[in-house]
């Protein structure tokens, strides 16, 4: 007997949400149900009814989208996630039965908000799914399960690097530091620094199993602080970095330690709203003994060209590539970029984690720990000195730790 959809509830109408919304219309046994969100929620609801991904209720409130669906999806921006989450609780707390909830990264801005969320979905017994779509990429898994025999004979991989990097987000409260919780450390960061940790890992161990020893992270203001850029995002997103700026850029090394050989390995992270190239570029690769792996999202098998003649047929750069900023020339085309990117396997991943009854593969324990390595490199940023994340007391710090650019203090380092 076939069982019952998944039946998925979105709590936010955004970029994200939709993204997640055509990822799902590749993974069987999910379907969405309900939507809820300040604005936007009709059209989310239109879009799925289009794709057939769900004929999606809009609902005025968290409270009763959780009364009607069998798993919540955190879409919404995070500033308002710990508050999301906290009506989340409360419904379940009266009668409402929910298979599991999902959070989009980052999981907080703060160790302390991650820990929040963490410990309202424990006191539940709610299962959890932290999406981290770089983690499921498709090429970062293929060349695990490629180099898996090479790693078992000549040892794990000893060096990985990850990278994100566009031209800049797309909503406004992205760039508010005080909102999103900081620049492109906290919007992308998040995705390298899990993306090295996952790859650096040695095959057949936990997704924690290297235990980080050492931050060292730089960030800077290096484009969107210069006029006419800060007077171009005043004007267009109502941010002002002249006054509380956020980093545009972001780079840094974490050091790990094998439990089992004591080995120290490292992983490098770079991030930036300043790649002015094609559009979004994922950068990852890794570096064993006698092997390596590399993964480049801007080499597609499809290319095409639109002279100028020909442009002003078409008017969504994006229509091409995510965060693409030209409509001619040779333009990098991702045909599927949910499934590319991660999308589509996180959220399969997910439907078969609550279907019976478990957490993801990446459970919101685990976007704790991401978080903590974020708050770790923007402190090592500020102090310009090696975090020893092995000493106590910084440990202790981090857990009520907020950056200075989260403050909208931001001049005060990058100025």
């Amino acid at each position: 007997m076939r069982s019952k959809p998944l039946r998925v509830g979105s709590v936010g109408a955004g970029f994200v949400a939709r993204f997640q919304l055509i990822a799902m219309k590749q993974v069987r046994g999910m379907e969405l149900t309900g939507v809820t969100a300040p604005k936007g929620a009709p059209e989310l609801a239109a879009l799925s009814a289009k794709l057939g991904v769900g004929d999606a209720t809009v609902y005025d409130s968290v409270a009763e989208l959780v009364k009607n669906v069998d798993c919540v999806a955190i879409y919404a921006p995070n500033y308002a996630r710990v508050a999301i989450m906290e009506e989340i609780a409360a419904a379940v707390k009266s009668g409402a039965a929910l298979r599991g909830v999902i959070c989009e990264k980052p999981l907080g801005r703060t160790v302390a908000e991650a820990r929040r969320l963490v410990e309202l979905a424990a006191s539940w017994n709610l299962r959890t799914a932290y999406f981290e779509n770089q983690v499921f990429m498709k090429p970062l898994q293929v060349q695990l399960a490629q180099l898996e025999p090479v790693q078992k004979q000549m040892g794990p991989f000893s060096l990985t690097r990850s990278a994100e990097e566009h031209g800049g987000p797309h909503e406004a409260w992205f760039w508010d530091p005080t909102r999103q919780g900081g620049g492109v450390l906290c919007d992308m960061g998040c995705h390298s620094i899990a993306a090295g940790w996952y790859a650096l890992t040695p095959i057949g161990k936990g997704t924690t199993f290297l235990q980080p020893q050492s931050v060292n992270a730089e960030i800077a203001l290096l484009k969107w602080g210069q006029s006419p850029w800060r007077d171009t995002l005043l004007r267009n997103r109502g941010v002002d970095y002249r006054k509380t700026p956020a980093e545009d850029f972001a780079t840094g090394m974490i050091t790990y330690k094998n439990p089992d050989t004591g080995q120290k390995v490292k992983s490098q992270f770079t991030n930036s709203w300043m790649f002015d190239k094609q559009g979004l570029r994922l950068f990852m690769d890794g570096m064993g003994p006698g092997y390596a792996f590399e993964v480049n999202t801007l080499v597609s098998p499809l290319n095409i060209f639109i002279g100028d003649v020909a442009a002003e047929a078409l008017k969504d750069a994006e229509s091409a590539l995510e965060k693409a900023t030209a409509t001619r020339g040779l333009l990098a085309v991702q045909h599927n970029e949910a499934d590319l990117y991660g999308y589509t396997d996180e959220n399969a991943d997910a439907c078969r984690a609550f279907t019976a009854g478990c957490d993801g593969m990446l459970p919101w324990s685990y976007g704790l720990e991401v978080a903590r390595l974020v708050m770790a490199a923007y402190l090592s940023a500020e102090r310009r000195q090696v975090i020893d994340l092995t000493d106590p007391e910084v440990l202790a710090e981090l857990e009520t730790f907020v950056p200075l650019v989260q403050q909208g203090r931001g001049a005060e380092l990058l100025y």
